[in-house]
């Protein structure tokens, strides 16, 4: 019968959430470097140098190591991505539109922006809520302007129309109930 040494060693359960493997794939791999490293021949030009870091490692089965020279390894800036993405979903409008929003008091001024805001652009159709039916007025008859400037901004043709809308009218239904046929509080005026 074989006898089992007192101190055998018995096998940990890993832990559920993987790091014991994770670390002991990582020591495993840092420890198992089975090529010896490369030395870069003394007194080679700096050409011959930057030749030799690039191609060290490629097509060999080995890993590149990293360099004092970009590759396809480090990190991408991530403008070129957000670029691509917005081309290939059609979202480059929709972003300018809604940048112009934003600047919506820059665009039409201080003075109409602080009293206006815009809603929405469907097929060249703008638009805009007013505080009062005075600004209403006042951008109803700025609005060749505003189409011109908008165009500027997003593209010829973008905005054909701008609708302008006064402030949202009061509701006068107060509680549940209401007289059927009544026209709200005017019917109580005489």
């Amino acid at each position: 019968m074989a006898e089992v040494p007192e101190e055998a060693e018995v096998p940990e359960e890993h832990r559920p959430d993987g790091l014991d493997l994770a670390r002991a794939q990582m020591l495993g791999a840092a420890g198992s470097s089975t090529t010896p490293a490369r030395r870069l021949p003394r007194g080679s030009s700096d050409s011959a140098k930057r030749a030799w870091f690039r191609r060290r490692g490629a097509g060999r089965g080995e890993a590149q190591l990293s360099g004092a020279h970009p590759d396809g390894r480090d990190p991408q800036a991530l403008t070129a991505e957000l670029g691509r993405l917005i081309s290939d979903r059609g979202w480059a409008l929709d972003l300018r539109v809604r940048g112009v929003f934003a600047r919506w008091a820059e665009i039409v001024g201080p003075e109409i922006g602080a009293h206006s805001t815009p809603e929405s652009l469907t097929d060249g159709t703008l638009v805009v809520r007013t505080d009062s039916t005075a600004w209403a007025t006042q951008l109803k008859l700025l609005a060749a302007s505003v189409v011109k400037r908008l165009n500027e901004e997003l593209g010829d043709g973008t905005v054909t129309v701008v609708e302008v809308l006064g402030p949202h009218a009061p509701s006068w239904k107060h509680g549940r109930r209401t007289a059927p046929g009544s026209r709200g509080p005017r019917d109580t005026y005489g």
